[in-house]
């Protein structure tokens, strides 16, 4: 059955369907927002400052108009997803400028793509050049001209060159001018005017590299510079300052005194000028570390006050002389930038690798926004939990965290929904396949620990070499894997790959060093090999040289595969026992970084690999494929985009031939085995994808972004049967996943977010019920629509004929019909669907149509098969567009009491039928009641009318507020506040809502309740019709001797 299934496959992606739109396929995200991310830079508007402009490190831009209770992402579909900086145009502030590319220098910082304008406040934005400085730092706008502004470009990090210096526009952004250029090594991370001349600049210089094995922090070029001319010229600013190598610089003008200027060099200290940096003395010892930090904020109240971004921020209140810590209780460490309040010195803004933070007791307490999800995730891992697995990942600074993929909640997931699994920077996890309690996540370097989801204990499991051992090299991110074959194996790897047989109590080394055993120190950057005394020197990087890329065949137990960061990959067939090396791979660079390895789930031979060469400044995707265990392979990159490294890939373990790539801008799928690839899906926005799983149970793509939390694809399913084939036919339904539905519980009681406030973060659930997907290949084209093709074609247009006028403008508009039957073939719900080409996805809610309006839905259907159908309306004709396609619905057996029998759907039914005759009878009572109000005004005003049939109908209107207040109870009592029985509404309410929104057995008072309106029902409804009777005729017989009519349609 399964070779069978397979075969078929196989012959559908031959005939490979290139370029379908995949957008009715939506990501989810899930958050989290519990820790945030790191944020880079921050704008507030100074004629509104409720309105925020915060500029992630790799999380795109958001904006708030109302003081962080609710950020809005405003640059998901830019070209770049890192952001370095962020400016508000003085002269108006629906103009934002955005410099891409993040502006500090660790291991993981993303490029951009240049700057970015908006003119409308960051609702629509357009790229206005310097695509290839990579990292901007910083932005300046002239006070009182617009169209003139300087940019700090820091240039690429990871490799020399690009545009890199301080460039000028005086044409808004059309034109570019480098007015100061250093080196093809050294660019410009900040660039500042005197507030009270435009034409006086400061700028600083940083000559910076990093590579995948080093960092360099600074030399001889870097520098502060100062312009009197408004950059055309410029000289370098030396008095004072050290003559040596010099890190990273940072200043700040005072806006209390511009003549003093604050300057913190890397490496070296702090210093200051009094007169405008014609000379500085140097101050203290106080530095920060380029790789994250040096920045600094001159307070607008005190000359003597200066903040300083540091791990822990701090401040000086003596000009420097000497700093202390600001205070983080209750708060994220590494600090970005600082907002101060120009009108409370108390009141600050931070942004740090936690998200932002707000003061308004000078940092004795903060208010955490806790709605903003950038968490940069490098990992993802899921479980096999049930009913709903649940997500584990390690974030940059932010520990590793699991959390729900959903819930039962119709609040959906949020904050209190996570839980931390390991503390510091969080790296791989694995979940063991059989007890969704037993977690295994890591921090930095290989801080492994057994996590016990229970109880909430961690056990630490690092394997420690003994004292006659040499040292090991662990990875900032050191990969981790549960064997396929035993959910008790573990592999984990430094330099050496260790394997433990009891869930990590005690471990074995089964290989030596495979690395390329490279002295990083005798590399050269920036074309020569440095001192070790060089600025930040190896700063923030992991020593050369250790594993990165583990796994094991699913097929093939003892078959691992092992990929390095110097560009090897070791195979070994016998658990370890020995290995062979590969050095070299075509189509890849050497010595690339191997970023990945999968081994099929269908083939012991076949083993596909991802190199990422970002860290050599080459952003090229890079896959292979090897179809003999590594002997020979095949570049199987295909049209994937030359800019955009890739760092993930998966097999679908049903097809072969559908694969998946996570690359730096998103998420590509190819269902031909890597010739043609295809962005997939909508919803996700420009991001990193750094790691990718399938949830094998639930058929789910669950993507670690960095720098949107995590996303989910729910059910990516229907793409194994992506072919040309199907695609050819004139209506083509995928395959439907079982579906499951429940009554969501309302933790907070009304909808969310209840009494929360709008700051209180929600991720969705996905839709509950069943997920059809259909394909519709040509939509039908309206008559309008082919007369203004036939015209475009004649240049004589022939105008239409008043028949043809007509048909045009009353017709009715195509659609399409999801028909939902049981077994027996009786409907039990109808959908109208637009008849548009494409592929369509539509979720089912479970529930059959409700008597009273089809459109909504009653109770849900019992669990059973059922079928779906789609029927087409089109130019006044039905069809049939498909056949009859089978599913299952279950319901979630999450219930302590239980209906055991059919009691509750015959009750349910039972109660959608009464509801049908209830609203007969209340629109025939409205409506009596409407013909009575307007007939009454016509025999009160009208000569003709009869006066004795005026005091009878007043007499009748008082029947209809007899039956009025059966139905809706008394309210002419009840609103003097005494006790009035329940209306049959009332009362058909608590069988009708009471039953549909429950799967427990219906209580006796329902019963009751049912029963007693069903005896009514039938005696008001005589009662009605008699009074209505008698007031036709009172109208009939004065109508007769002239009053006016008072409807159109006579009995």
């Amino acid at each position: 059955m399964k070779a069978y299934k397979l075969s078929i496959i196989f012959l559908f992606a031959i005939f490979s369907a290139y370029g379908q739109n995949t957008k009715s396929f939506k990501w989810r995200s899930i958050g989290p927002a519990v820790t945030s991310g790191r944020v880079a830079d921050l704008a507030i508007n100074p004629n509104d400052r409720d309105n925020w402009i915060v500029a992630t490190a790799s999380g795109g831009v958001w904006t708030t108009k109302n003081h962080g209770l609710t950020f809005n992402p405003v640059f998901d579909g830019e070209g770049s997803y890192s952001i370095g900086c962020v400016t508000i145009d003085p002269n108006n502030s629906s103009t934002i400028w955005i410099g891409t590319g993040e502006n500090n220098n660790q291991r993981s910082v993303a490029f951009g793509d240049g700057i970015y304008r908006s003119k409308d406040g960051g609702s629509s934005w357009e790229n206005m050049g310097l695509k290839y400085s990579e990292h901007i730092g910083m932005i300046k706008i002239h006070p009182t001209n617009s169209d003139v502004l300087w940019v700090a470009a820091y240039g690429p990090l990871w490799s020399s060159g690009g545009e890199r210096g301080i460039y000028k526009t005086i044409d808004g952004g059309e034109n570019w001018e480098r007015v100061l250029h250093i080196s093809d090594h050294t660019g410009f991370n900040e660039v500042h005017l005197d507030p009270r001349n435009p034409d006086i600049l400061y700028a600083t210089s940083h000559q910076r590299q990093r590579k995948v094995w080093t960092y360099v922090s600074g030399g001889p070029e870097s520098g502060l510079y100062k312009s009197l001319d408004g950059g055309e010229n410029w000289i370098q600013l030396k008095n004072g300052l050290p003559g040596s190598d010099k890190g990273r610089f940072a200043i700040a003008i005072s806006p209390v005194n511009p003549d003093l200027v604050y300057c913190m060099i890397e490496g070296h200290g702090f210093y200051k000028s009094i007169n405008r940096g014609a000379s500085f003395n140097k101050q203290s010892g106080h530095s920060t570390s380029g790789n994250y930090y040096v920045e600094l904020f001159a307070s607008p109240h005190d000359i003597n006050t200066i903040y300083s971004m540091d791990t822990y921020a701090q401040w000086s209140t003596d000009g420097g002389k000497s700093f202390k810590r600001l205070g983080e209780k209750g708060k994220h460490v590494d600090n970005h930038v600082a907002w101060i309040d120009p009108e409370n010195p108390d009141h600050l803004i931070l942004g740090c690798d936690g998200g932002l933070y707000e003061t308004w007791d000078h940092a004795s307490s903060w208010h955490f926004k806790s709605n903003l999800p950038i968490t940069q995730f490098y990992r993802v891992a899921t479980d096999n939990a049930s009913p709903f697995y649940n997500v584990y990942g390690g974030t940059q600074d932010n520990f590793s965290l699991g959390g729900p993929s959903r819930t039962i909640n119709d609040r959906g997931i949020v904050n209190s929904d996570w839980y931390v699994t390991q503390t510091g920077d969080g790296f791989e996890s694995q979940v063991d396949p059989i007890n969704p309690n037993i977690v295994y996540a890591q921090a930095q370097y290989g801080w492994l620990q057994r996590y016990d989801r229970l109880s909430g204990e961690g056990v630490p499991i690092k394997p420690i070499p003994n004292p006659d051992e040499k040292a090991l090299r662990w990875n900032w991110d050191a990969p981790l894997i549960i064997s396929p074959h035993d959910n008790k194996t573990l592999y984990f790897a430094a330099n050496k790959v260790f394997k433990s047989t009891d869930r990590g109590n005690s471990w074995e080394s089964i290989s030596g060093d495979l690395t390329r055993k490279i002295d990083r120190n005798q590399l050269p950057l920036m074309g020569k090999i440095w001192s070790i005394d060089a600025i930040g020197k190896n700063g923030s990087t992991t020593i050369y040289g250790n594993i990165v890329a583990l796994n094991e065949s699913s097929i093939q137990k003892g078959l691992i595969y092992v990929g390095t960061d110097d560009g090897l990959m070791q195979i070994s067939e016998n658990d370890g026992n020995s290995w062979k090396k590969i050095e070299k791979f075509p189509f890849v660079p050497n010595k690339t970084y191997v970023n990945d390895i999968k081994s099929s789930l269908h083939q012991s031979d076949v083993v596909y690999a991802a190199f990422n060469n970002h860290k050599n400044g080459d952003f090229k995707p890079y896959i292979l494929m090897s179809k003999n265990k590594g002997k020979t392979w095949s570049n199987i990159s295909g049209d994937l985009p030359e800019r955009g490294s890739v760092y993930s890939i998966a097999e679908d373990h049903v097809n072969p031939l559908l694969l998946f790539a996570g690359t730096e801008f998103g998420i590509y799928y190819t269902v031909n085995g890597g010739k043609k690839w295809e962005k997939f899906g909508s919803g996700l926005p420009t991001v990193a994808v750094r790691d990718i799983e399938i949830q094998r149970r639930e058929n789910d793509l669950v993507l670690a972004t960095f720098g949107r939390g995590f996303y989910i694809m729910d059910d990516y399913s229907p793409l194994r049967e992506f072919s040309d084939e199907n695609f050819e036919k004139k209506v083509y339904s995928f395959g439907t996943k079982p579906g499951l539905i429940y009554n969501q519980a309302s933790p907070i009681g009304y909808r969310p977010p209840g009494f929360l406030g709008a700051q209180y973060f929600m991720a969705d659930n996905p839709e509950l019920g069943v997920t059809f997907t259909y394909n519709i290949k040509d939509s039908p084209k309206s008559l309008k629509s082919k007369r203004q093709e036939k015209e475009k074609e004649n240049l004589n247009v022939i105008y239409p004929t008043a028949s043809e006028i007509r048909k045009e403008k009353h017709e009715v508009n195509p659609y399409i019909l999801l028909i939902i039957s049981n077994e027996k073939g009786i409907p039990v719900r109808r959908i109208s669907r637009p008849y548009t080409s494409g592929i369509h996805r539509y979720t089912w809610d479970g529930r059959v149509s409700r008597k009273d309006n089809p459109k909504r839905g009653a109770h849900f259907a019992p669990e059973d098969e059922y079928f779906f159908q789609l029927i087409s309306f089109s130019n006044g004709v039905f069809d049939t567009l498909s056949s009859k396609e089978k599913f299952s619905l279950n319901h979630l057996n999450n219930l302590s009491l239980p209906a055991l029998d059919d009691e509750l759907l015959k009750f349910q039914s039972l109660s959608n039928e009464t509801l049908r005759i209830y609203d007969r009878l209340d629109m025939s009572l409205n409506e009596t009641i409407e013909l009575a109000d307007r007939l009454e005004e016509s025999l009160k005003i009208s000569p003709e009318g009869n006066l004795n049939d005026l005091e009878a109908l007043i007499q009748m209107k008082a029947g209809l507020r007899e039956i009025l207040n059966e139905l809706n109870g008394d309210k002419d009592i009840s609103e003097h506040e005494f006790e009035v029985l329940p209306g049959l509404g009332e009362r058909l309410s608590m069988a009708t809502w009471g039953s549909f929104g429950m799967r427990s057995k219906p209580t006796s008072t329902m019963h009751e309740q049912l029963k007693i309106v069903r005896n009514a029902l039938p005696k008001l409804q005589e009662k009605l019709e008699n009074i209505k009777g008698s007031i036709e005729r009172i109208e009939a017989r004065n109508i007769n001797l002239g009053t006016p009519y008072i409807r159109g349609v006579m009995d």
